[in-house]
Order: C-alpha cells, then structure tokens, then sequence
C-alpha cells in the first residue's frame, strides 16, 4: 500500500483528542471531537458506541477486567517489537474520514494499514503515538470554537459516563428530564427502568422539598 502520509500530502495538521459526546446528526452514536494541536479548529468524527467506550474509558484511565479489543491489538503489536509511528487522517469523501496507521517492525521496516478512523484514534492513544490530518481536511471539515465557549465544548461528566457504560447516568438529570425518560421508558414497555425512573424522581422531589423547608438554595 501507498504512504499517503510521506508522499502525497506534506502540509499535515496534528491533532489531539479533546472529548466525546452524543452525536446530534446520527441517532446512536457518538460525536469524538479532535482538536487542532495550538490551533482553534476542531474536527468532529461519528464514532460507534462501542468504539466511544474504547475511548472514553482510555480518557478516563479506566482498566478494564479484560483486554477491550484496542488494547490487545496494542499488545499484540508491542510483544512483536512492532511500534505505532503515527495515524494519519488522510482523506475526507462523502462524509467519511479515511485514515490509515503507520507502524514499523523490529527492522526498521515502516508498514502501512488501513483503519476505520475511531479505531486508529483508540489505538494511537494507548500507544501515545501522534495523530495527524491535512490542512484540506482541517479547512473542509473542522470548525473554529470561540474562546467564551471552550467550556461548552467539552464532554460532560454524563457523556463520559454513558460513553463508558452505555447506560444514561440517570443521577444527573433533572426531575423534568427524568419525566421524559420516564415517558419514553413506558412508550418502550421498558417497565423495570421505568420503575427505578420514577423512585429517582419521587427522591429528588423529596430532596427539594426538604431543601425548600430548611431555607436551603435550591
């Protein structure tokens, strides 16, 4: 295979991983948010869920019981000597990013393999290997983050959460969220979970009510 990374683009952007949450544009998935390294851009990739708890739980430092597949890929590759160079994000068509992994051999030998972009992102970051892009795919892809709003742009502590786990952290919401989970649970006939919804909700309105009674801020 060809290295689009030495030979076709020369003008390459590095980037680093600033969060993960919930995609706005496909139901099911998550939104990974890559940064431009000392740059104001940011490029958002669609990742699956399962590739969204491959991340976030390296984000979090969490340790799994058993080797997620990232991780034995990884280790697979370092009992070989083999060593991740670097993931190149190399094009950007019909909506799809194309990326692909450089690695070289105990040799010296420098190998080159197609990856689906969540997963060159997942490995990269268990190898601390760096990640790069083109400026054309930084200029088409990404957007500018307003300083006044750099706090807006990262993942909340219920993305994480539920990047992780895969359930929503049901702690975090609101009573008038947890109304509408509730509603959407019986809709779903999900009669166990709507059940632990509305004893969540019954304990935060006595919470508030205990809180309203000692003149407590709400």
């Amino acid at each position: 295979m060809e290295n689009n990374s030495t030979n076709e683009y020369t003008d390459r952007i590095r980037l680093h991983v600033l969060g993960i949450s919930y995609s706005q544009i496909q139901s099911g998935a998550y939104a990974l948010i890559l940064a431009q390294e000392n740059g104001p851009y940011r490029i958002p990739v669609v990742v699956g869920a399962a590739e969204a708890q491959s991340i976030a739980m390296k984000m979090e430092g969490v340790i799994p019981p058993r080797p997620m597949t990232h991780d034995l890929f990884t280790s697979l590759a370092q009992a070989y000597g083999v060593v991740l160079k670097e993931a190149f994000i190399y094009k950007f068509e019909d909506g799809i990013f194309s990326s692909e992994l450089t690695f070289v051999d105990a040799a010296g030998r420098e190998i080159v393999l197609d990856a689906r972009t969540s997963d060159a992102i997942a490995i990269a970051m268990r190898t601390n290997s760096p990640v790069y892009t083109t400026k054309a795919i930084l200029s088409e892809t990404g957007f500018i983050m307003e300083v006044k709003d750099v706090e807006d742009e990262l993942p909340s502590d219920r993305d994480i959460h539920e990047a992780i786990t895969g359930e929503p952290n049901l702690e975090t919401y609101t009573i008038e969220e947890l109304e509408k989970e509730l509603i959407r649970c019986i809709d779903r006939e999900e009669y166990e979970t709507a059940a632990k919804v509305q004893k969540l909700i019954n304990r935060k309105r006595a919470e508030e009510e205990d809180d309203s009674a000692s003149g407590l801020p709400m």
